[in-house]
């Protein structure tokens, strides 16, 4: 009883403390499993290097060969988990929210989770944010599947998993909570953000607790930016924008191109790639983390910082788009900030007395991810708390506006997350009416008040009707000889205007039997299964049922949601 009054608060779109602890446990889950694949992913590459993402300190044997080990065995697991669960990271997490309530097959976790810490470890150019949200959002959504909760709380929870993970990996709860809502389910609901909200927070908390307060890009220095230095930055951000353009261009093209190869000679590709540039320019392996520290801290040349900007967007598009598991933003992060350290090294003579590298790496940080993604106010948020610094805001503003105008607008450039949706055929668009009809479940909204009958006389189905109040429904079950569950029919009474002048033996007769089918419908079902049900016919009514069909919760009519469209309220 209890559970199934929980499920039915959680069929509303409103702001409950149930949805909130639940989005809390699911948080902590999925932080605690993104904490394990960070420490697997570090334990691996302890087996081999000196210090993380340091592979200048093993041999250039091994380098080149590390990326090919590394793919043979994402192929070896790609095998033992099946080569149709190959699709993982935040484009999939994307079409399983809008076409499977946020429900993640687990044998695409599993490969998301080994795959991608093998492909981290092994110097791949690809982000970890991409394995954390898809583990984030997976975790919290077996949990609310475990508990057979309504199909619209299971995707706030499976968003809820996705701001932990960001939180957890990152330790940037603010950040995380702005990408779930702009990129992510892109609306903004309360009752939907305040649970976010907790789990970021929760996902934040656990980071600390176990890996320490302290994030991976506290290098940053306190940024020195003025008014003078501007104009240098609205170039860089128009420059910035048409990188971001030929970065989404040539992703989403080596993704179109390559798919017509089986997946062995794709991977097997991408790291004959990777290991052919890590003789060349061993600072463009792994994540973005290694480059950007040395195109900040080291002091290398122009030449050099540009052979690693290519390096690293070459070995990225390969990675990416022939299949390597693993996301695309911290490498984003990574190419923005080394072409803001060209930039700062190239006007470095213009302005001698100040120190620009760490500030112009920031700005190329903001303007790509902004760019790229189709995301401003999450890039905003994001540099703002990487950095520990508000006075970073101005200027990121402007170069993620002037990127965002080149990129979108003069360009034609759009989410990165988006092209690959679309060249991979995946579904991630739905009408305003079924968005707006999937954020309520049927066990909010059903009628309760009915009485089943079986076998009885028109004239006992005209006094029950007599005997009902208005709105109560009245069902008959007839046996079904091709399974063992009854079939319901709604019966209805149709009084004519006559009637009421009549005495009541009169009236009886003067009642209509009319009688419907009742299609059914599982109690974990939205307003839109009913839609999707009754729109041919445009009337009728169906019947919630809980553990098994002869389970029979509530009755919704075609009318209900008509009313709930139109006026925005069921009763």
């Amino acid at each position: 009883m209890i559970l199934f009054s929980l499920k039915k608060r959680l069929s509303l779109p409103i702001t409950s403390w149930q949805l909130c602890l639940l989005a809390s446990i699911g948080g902590a889950l999925s932080a605690m499993l993104i904490v394990g694949f960070t420490m697997a992913t570090t334990a691996l590459q302890e087996l081999y290097l000196s210090e993380k993402d340091n592979y200048n300190s093993i041999s250039e044997l091994s380098r080149f060969l590390l990326p090919i080990f590394g793919a043979i065995v994402i192929l070896l697991v790609s095998w033992i988990t099946g080569y149709k669960y190959l699709r993982t990271g935040i484009p999939f997490v994307l079409h399983r929210l809008k076409v499977a309530h946020g429900v993640i097959p687990l044998r695409n976790t599993i490969h998301q989770f080994i795959g991608s810490a093998i492909a981290l470890a092994s110097g791949f150019s690809v982000g970890r944010e991409g394995p954390a949200i898809h583990l984030g959002a997976a975790f919290s959504g077996y949990l609310g599947s475990f508990l057979k909760l309504p199909h619209n709380s299971i995707r706030t929870l499976s968003a809820c998993g996705i701001a932990a993970a960001i939180s957890a990996s990152f330790n940037t709860p603010v950040a995380a909570v702005i990408f779930v809502m702009e990129v992510i389910l892109r609306e903004y609901k309360v009752h939907i953000f305040i649970p976010i909200m907790m789990a970021s927070l929760v996902g934040s908390m656990i980071t600390t607790s176990v890996l320490g307060p302290a994030h991976e890009f506290e290098y940053f220095q306190t940024i020195v930016l003025e008014l003078e230095h501007f104009p240098v930055l609205i170039l860089f951000a128009i420059a910035i924008g048409v990188l971001s353009f030929g970065f989404n261009k040539y992703l989403v093209a080596t993704i179109k191109h390559s798919e017509k190869y089986h997946i062995v000679s794709r991977l097997m590709l991408a790291a004959l790639i990777t290991s052919l540039l890590s003789y060349v320019v061993p600072q463009a392996l792994g994540t973005n983390f290694g480059a950007i520290d040395f195109s900040i801290s080291d002091n290398p040349s122009l030449f050099f910082l540009l052979g690693l900007l290519i390096a690293k967007l070459i070995m990225t598009i390969s990675a990416l788009g022939l299949g390597i598991p693993g996301g695309a933003i911290g490498p984003i992060l990574g190419i923005g900030a080394i072409a803001g350290s060209c930039t700062a090294v190239f006007i470095q003579s213009y302005y001698p007395d100040v120190y620009l590298t760490s500030d112009f790496a920031l700005m190329g940080m903001a303007g790509m991810m902004a760019a790229t993604l189709n995301a401003p106010l999450a890039a905003l948020i994001t540099v703002v708390e990487l950095s520990n610094q508000l006075e970073v805001i101005m200027p990121a503003m402007i170069i993620i506006g002037t990127s965002c105008i080149v990129s979108g607008q003069f360009l034609g450039n759009r989410s990165l997350f988006v092209m690959q949706l679309e060249i991979q055929n995946l579904i991630y668009r739905k009408p305003p009416l079924e968005k707006s009809l999937q954020r309520v479940g049927v066990l909010g909204v059903m009628n309760e008040n009915f009485e089943i009958i079986n076998q009885l006389s028109e004239q006992q189905k005209i006094e029950h009707l007599s005997q009902l109040e208005e709105k109560h429904f009245l069902l008959e079950q007839v046996n079904d000889d091709e399974s063992t569950s009854g079939v319901y029919y709604s019966i209805h009474n149709e009084v004519t205007e006559s009637s009421e002048s009549h005495t009541n033996n009169q009236a009886d007769n003067s009642i209509k039997l009319t009688q419907q089918l009742l299609l059914p419908l599982h109690a974990q079902a939205t307003l839109m299964e009913v839609y999707s049900l009754l729109e041919k016919k445009r009337k009728g009514a169906v019947y919630i049922y809980g553990d098994n069909m002869d389970d029979v919760l509530g009755i919704i009519t075609f009318a209900q949601v008509r009313r709930f469209l139109v006026e925005g309220n069921i009763n």
